[in-house]
């Protein structure tokens, strides 16, 4: 196909495909991150075996379906931005490697903890789920917090990269307290699953987990606005070409406080997006106390959205911003794969996303109700 032939316009498909990319993204968060929540909140809400085998298979029957997210947000970072995708496994190498050693944990631990009926071999693979849950929940929110802050990439007239930054360097106070954001975020969603899908003690605990989550969630996700605001130089654009070549070094890039706020003074309706992650996290304590979890999943969801959104919304249109040479920085504009490339791809999101969507909803249908203890003594065998 000839590229005159597309229908859409170039700046309209790299916008598109920024939407999509936070779709998938929410989607995973929502699905994907309420098992990594119920992962990390294993030894506090099961104190024996037969409790933890309850919130494991809680989520045994989909938690490998909702990884599919995951894979979708990479393979489609790798397709729709290539630079994004090298320079983010350059720069995030090493929290790459930590991050696929916790992820790695969770399908053996699913599968090997019930191979053997031996309270020792059962713990160790337990603790395999609590790592692979809570920390990639932690990693994923200060991997944001390094983009929030820009990270030190420079792009030579070849445009080869060249990271000049340190692992302990991505360990910095705002990257860490946005790790917290993520991880209080993802453990009140994932305690929220728990109070909608068990009975008993387990969830009377899920119960006491989301509300001192969700409080902490809103004083973290508060204070690291306050944060971006008065003490993290956000970034601004001129000289952009939304429809222009791939060509980062073409634009001029400027940095100073509050700069992460430009979009929401355009755009008042953007406030949505942290007014949903707040909001939905303190409906969600709301409706833990009273012990509503069905539609507490549905706000709690609601807010892992809110929160996904807000970091978006508040870069855009930057993806990778760089400190050490602004111009280096990787946005929307000029960091994305040939129309041709971009329209072709959207055509398959088109065909197979609501696939994925009617497969999703169906395979929640089918494992609806609720999982006790009475239930895992009956299915011994043929459960995690």
């Amino acid at each position: 196909m000839s590229a005159d032939l597309i229908p859409l316009d170039y700046a309209t498909l790299r916008v598109l495909w920024w939407i999509i990319m936070g779709v998938l993204l929410v989607g995973f968060g929502v699905l994907g991150g309420a098992d990594l929540g119920v992962g990390a909140l294993l030894p506090f809400v099961a104190r024996h075996d037969a409790e933890r085998r309850v919130a494991i298979n809680s989520i045994g029957p989909t938690w490998e379906g909702n990884q599919v997210w995951f894979i979708l947000g990479g393979g489609a970072v790798f397709a729709a931005w290539p630079a994004v995708y090298a320079a983010a496994f350059s720069v995030f190498y090493s929290v790459m490697l930590v991050l696929l050693l916790a992820l790695i944990l969770r399908p053996v631990g699913f599968e090997y903890r019930n191979k053997l009926r031996n309270g020792r071999w059962r713990a160790t693979w337990d603790l395999g789920l609590v790592i692979g849950g809570g920390v990639p929940a932690f990693l994923f929110g200060a991997a944001m917090g390094n983009l929030l802050q820009g990270v030190p990439i420079r792009l030579d007239e070849t445009m080869r990269l060249t990271y000049e930054g340190s692992v302990l360097g991505l360990l910095n106070p705002f990257a860490l307290l946005c790790g917290l954001v993520s991880l209080s975020m993802l453990v009140m969603h994932g305690g929220m699953f728990l109070v909608m899908k068990t009975d008993g003690p387990v969830r009377e605990r899920a119960r006491t987990a989301v509300r001192w989550s969700s409080c902490a969630l809103i004083m973290l996700f508060g204070f690291a606005g306050v944060c971006v605001f008065f003490w993290i130089k956000g970034y601004e654009i001129a000289g952009a070409n939304p429809g222009g070549p791939s060509n980062p070094l073409t634009k001029t890039v400027t940095r100073s406080l509050g700069a992460w706020y430009t979009n929401y003074a355009k755009n008042g309706w953007l406030w949505i997006a942290p007014g949903l992650g707040f909001g939905g996290a303190v409906f969600g304590f709301i409706l833990a106390t009273v012990r509503q979890g069905m539609i507490g999943f549905w706000f709690t969801g609601l807010s892992v959205a809110g929160v996904i959104a807000t970091a978006g919304v508040s870069m855009f249109p930057f993806i990778l911003p760089s400190r050490a040479h602004l111009a280096a920085s990787l946005t929307v504009w000029d960091a994305s794969s040939s129309p041709l490339t971009l329209f072709m791809m959207l055509a398959a999101v088109v065909l197979l996303m609501p696939l994925v969507l009617i497969y999703t909803g169906w395979v929640l249908r089918i494992m609806r109700g609720k999982v006790n203890e009475k239930y895992v003594r009956e299915n011994a065998d043929a459960l995690y």
